[in-house]
């Protein structure tokens, strides 16, 4: 893509999983790519495969529970690269558990992770792209963001709110010529996913398959762009 060369990109949760996929295709099309996770030394590894693959990235550890992280980030990239054509929200957070049981601090932190973090970010980068009149915000949601689950209450809720911020920056942003979506994945390969689940890895949804479903996103002109693209896998997972 001939288009996303030269282009700068943050990519949350960048370190492995999903993340990992968008950052190495968006490297591959030619952007430079400020990774943010937690995990410095998984951040590291994928900028490291970047290099060698002749890429350029550069390394942000955050908390996205921590604002001053976030506007770390985003001032560490301007720092490096001058601008921000792009913005993924992939990270996410849960814990299962049923209502009555679960604790108040995990549905907080999955809030904040989930729904919170994507709009301080995209607070953070707007300015940016609004002054050049261009740009993409694309959130990662979930199947669970268009269905409740039971035991994922907090984790359902949140990624219905991304649906709804989601719908609503489009309306905010598309004056400016900002693309806005969401992509909601189905059961991924990745180790959000528990070993122990009765769930057969072979028929998920592969990291690469969402990493090119941005791709997808990045193609469309501003006019043609889908707000959200849910992507399930061909056959049940369920053992």
């Amino acid at each position: 893509m001939k288009a996303l060369t030269g282009k700068v990109a943050i990519v949350t949760g960048a370190g492995r999983g999903i993340g990992k996929a968008i950052a190495l295709s968006l490297s591959r099309a030619g952007s430079r790519v400020a990774l943010a996770s937690r995990s410095e030394l998984e951040l590291r590894s994928v900028a490291e495969e970047i290099a060698n693959d002749g890429g350029q990235a550069l390394v942000v550890p955050t908390d996205l529970t921590r604002d001053e992280e976030m506007e770390r980030l985003v001032q560490e990239t301007l720092r490096e690269w001058g601008t921000i054509d792009l913005l993924v929200n992939n990270a996410g957070w849960g814990k299962k558990g049923p209502v009555v049981s679960g604790k108040v601090e995990d549905w907080d932190r999955t809030f904040q992770v989930n729904l919170r973090a994507p709009m301080v970010l995209s607070r953070l980068v707007l300015p940016t792209m609004m002054e050049k009149k261009s740009g993409a915000i694309i959130n990662i949601g979930s199947i669970s963001g268009k269905m409740g689950q039971a035991d994922s209450a907090a984790y359902c809720a949140s990624k219905f709110g991304v649906v709804g911020f989601t719908e609503a920056l489009f309306e905010e942003a598309r004056e400016y010529g900002i693309k806005v979506s969401a992509i909601h994945p189905g059961f991924v390969d990745t180790p959000l996913i528990p070993p122990n689940r009765k769930l057969d890895r072979s028929k998920m949804i592969r990291p690469e398959d969402i990493a090119q479903t941005v791709m997808y996103l990045l193609s469309c002109s501003p006019a043609a762009c889908p707000v959200e693209v849910t992507v399930r896998p061909q056959k049940t997972p369920y053992k």
